[in-house]
């Protein structure tokens, strides 16, 4: 169903994440060159989801275009409240219209990475426990099998904070003996890589852990990190999205899914003579 009113509705839980405010950016500007208007739903709960739908009922409104899912059903919730707002996701929901990069390339490609460095031991951080597995992770895993190593360790940070990704990672380096730590860690998102970086560094006692990310917010080109991460192509997605939203149209050939490996430095995991001594990130390896 194409949207008919000018007015589109942005829907996420909170605009603090750095990749939701770069997706917001994008849509907000894609938005505007279609002549559209954009209006905010911030919603951290069902209740305050519920509430804004139904202060959105008192306009027009045509589409929802999701940043991030709040909770199972709020396809349902938002269907019964505004039955005429066609929807779409930029982000993982069951039984959605969901347009996200496919992260199994990326998590390949960062496996290879990781293995030319000459790293033994591997673990993945994921925001939350899921009963599917994350796309980076499978596509991390397979590139490990390929070359006859394994994923050692899945750490979870109960959400996509950065302090408790500092928490999940200093839990882990301390109940884990030198001998046995994983050498390179790959984190579901840049923001749990950061998180875990500084546990690293924090930690000292001699532990050189490798870390990289996904989603290349600007953040990891600071010198603070030199992030090794995955640069999805939002500009791409959010058109593909729209195209999706207010022309019924799919790109089936799925080209908006691509993405870039943006190598930094931080998937060396300890300091490398060369450019890196320039940089401002090369006494905290």
């Amino acid at each position: 169903m194409a949207v008919n009113s000018k007015i589109v509705g942005i829907v996420s839980d909170e605009f603090i994440n750095p990749n939701t405010v770069k997706l917001l950016n994008e849509v907000t500007r894609q938005l505007n060159e279609r002549g559209f208007i954009t209006l905010l739903l911030n919603a951290n709960s069902r209740e305050s989801f519920q509430s804004a739908l139904r202060n959105a009922a008192q306009l027009p409104v045509g589409g929802l275009v999701f940043l991030t899912s709040l909770f199972s059903d709020e396809l349902s919730v938002a269907a019964d409240i505004l039955p005429q707002a066609a929807t779409v996701h930029l982000s993982a929901s069951a039984d959605a219209n969901v347009v996200i990069a496919d992260g199994y390339d990326a998590g390949g490609e960062m496996g290879l990475l990781l293995l030319s460095q000459g790293h033994q031991r591997f673990g993945f951080m994921h925001s939350q426990e899921n009963s599917v597995p994350a796309r980076q992770m499978d596509g991390f895993v397979a590139s490990l099998q390929a070359e006859q190593k394994e994923l050692n360790i899945e750490l979870c940070a109960g959400g996509n904070d950065r302090e408790l990704a500092y928490q999940a990672m200093m839990a882990y380096l301390k109940k884990t003996r030198a001998a046995e730590r994983i050498n390179a860690l790959f984190c579901e998102s840049d923001v749990l890589a950061f998180g875990a970086l500084q546990a690293v560094r924090d930690f000292a006692q001699g532990a050189h852990v490798a870390v990289v990310g996904f989603d290349d917010v600007d953040e990891a080109r600071a010198s603070t990190w030199h992030l090794t991460s995955w640069a999805q192509r939002r500009d791409l997605l959010v058109a593909e999205a729209l195209n999706r939203l207010l022309e019924n149209r799919a790109d089936t050939s799925n080209a908006w899914q691509q993405g870039e490996l943006q190598v930094r430095h931080s998937h060396h995991g300890k300091h490398v003579p060369g450019e890196m001594s320039q940089c401002g990130c090369a006494i905290r390896h």
